[in-house]
């Protein structure tokens, strides 16, 4: 299905006029914080607060010439501020204006994400509730295992994006800084008090130290918390994937009516949400390994982070957005066939059972290589004969001498392996 992605709220923090706006934010509360300390009139600021404007196409029109964008803003703005224009900019370095706006983009990008998650994190736990005791096969290297229960499966996702949730909000907190230290970060023509009041009135904290530029350690970190959501998403759709496989068939992503899953071949429905899913969260894996690169710079700065930056960082968080919110209604519309997850149980005649016949051998006081030995030769002719394991087991002269069939009746019990399905509910907290 050919889709256009629209979400205003996310694409708009990524336009260019909102970057300028923020800069203009920052540019007039550096002019306030200087005349907090007596070194502009107040009477200036005020015409600056009330002139400061810009025009996307002038800044655009400036920077052909200029081939610099800060100062193709400023110059825009000076145009309209008039005379008091020689008191924007006091003091700081482009990087002041470019990474603090930086950081309030990402810590707007971030609280929409959180949102998302909250959504994503209350479907989950609906489809928990509604299937916490659904049985159905628990699988390891993709073999039959043990019984869980699909509650359990979508449990253990609920507590995953709990998780992230928390990684995401610290990653929020570690990129919630500014910096107006000047050219090297040294403050040598501009004062800490300046830094200190431009951060407060952004709700920034100020980066403790800097040179002309914050840190790309913070980035990096804030990257890598959202290739670790990506990789959960990608981790639940993979799985879905694999259970709308047709030999599995356990669950199904909705299908609406008129859709179509393939151009040749009519029967298709396929898993394109979780397929879409997985492969955005290879980009934003790639796109961490650039934020990782990017932390080391010559000296006190250069710009090859910056280019890279543009990139990253409003595709990451599109994406991740757009991610969350296809999750969040894959889950939401995600067909389950309990039917179907117990026959695929039953394909295994009983072998899931192996273990706990085992152990109670050994209850009875017999080796556990032993019980092993005689578990095991019933298991591999129930595999090859298909004949239940639990009528072997029944018939093994060896096994009756032990167990009784009362007691080889209770071993082959499903609800054995799901009585303590509430109690991992009620810790992470669904119950």
């Amino acid at each position: 299905m050919i889709e256009r992605y629209t979400l205003p709220e996310m694409g708009q923090i990524w336009t260019d006029e909102h970057r300028l706006e923020l800069w203009k934010k920052i540019e007039i509360a550096a002019c306030e914080g200087w005349a907090q300390l007596g070194k502009i009139p107040l009477e200036a600021v005020e015409v600056i607060r009330e002139k400061a404007a810009f025009s996307w196409e002038r800044v655009q029109e400036i920077e052909e010439v200029t081939h610099h964008d800060v100062l193709a803003f400023l110059t825009n703005m000076a145009e309209n501020i008039g005379e008091e224009s020689k008191h924007v900019h006091l003091g700081l370095t482009s990087s002041d204006v470019l990474d603090t706006a930086l950081s309030l983009q990402m810590v707007e990008a971030t609280d929409i994400l959180l949102q998302k998650m909250d959504k994503l994190e209350e479907a989950i736990g609906k489809r928990a509730l509604e299937h916490k005791d659904t049985l159905m096969m628990g699988r390891t290297h993709g073999i039959h295992a043990e019984p869980i229960t699909m509650g359990l499966k979508f449990a253990l996702w609920y507590e995953e994006i709990k998780r992230q949730k928390k990684r995401l909000e610290f990653a929020r907190e570690e990129i919630r800084v500014g910096k107006i230290s000047g050219a090297v970060g040294t403050f040598a023509n501009i004062e800490p008090a300046v830094e200190e009041w431009v951060c407060k009135s952004l709700d920034l904290n100020p980066a403790p130290i800097s040179t002309q530029i914050l840190q790309r350690d913070r980035h990096a970190f804030y990257m890598t918390t959202l290739a670790g959501v990506a990789a959960t998403l990608d981790k639940m759709a993979t799985e879905i994937r694999n259970l709308q496989r047709t030999d599995v068939h356990e669950v199904e992503e909705a299908f609406a009516k008129g859709q179509k899953g393939s151009s040749a071949m009519p029967h298709k429905k396929n898993p394109i949400t979780a397929e879409r899913i997985c492969g955005l969260a290879r980009v934003i894996r790639g796109n961490a390994q650039t934020a990782l690169e990017n932390v080391a710079l010559w000296h006190e700065r250069d710009i090859s982070h910056s280019s890279a930056e543009r990139v990253i960082l409003p595709d990451s968080t599109i994406a991740l957005d757009y991610m969350l919110q296809k999750m969040t209604k894959l889950i939401e519309g995600l067909r389950v066939f309990p039917e179907q997850m117990q026959a695929n149980v039953d394909k295994v005649v009983g072998l899931i059972f192996s273990q706990r016949v085992m152990l109670s051998l050994v209850g009875k006081g017999m080796s556990r290589e032993t019980a092993y030995a005689w578990v095991q030769r019933n298991a591999m002719k129930a595999w090859e004969t298909k004949e239940p394991f639990k009528n072997l087991v029944s018939n093994d002269p060896e096994i009756e001498k032990y167990l009784t069939q009362q007691e080889i009746d209770e071993l082959f019990d499903y609800s054995y392996h799901t009585k303590h399905v509430d109690t991992i509910f009620k810790r992470v907290g669904l119950l």
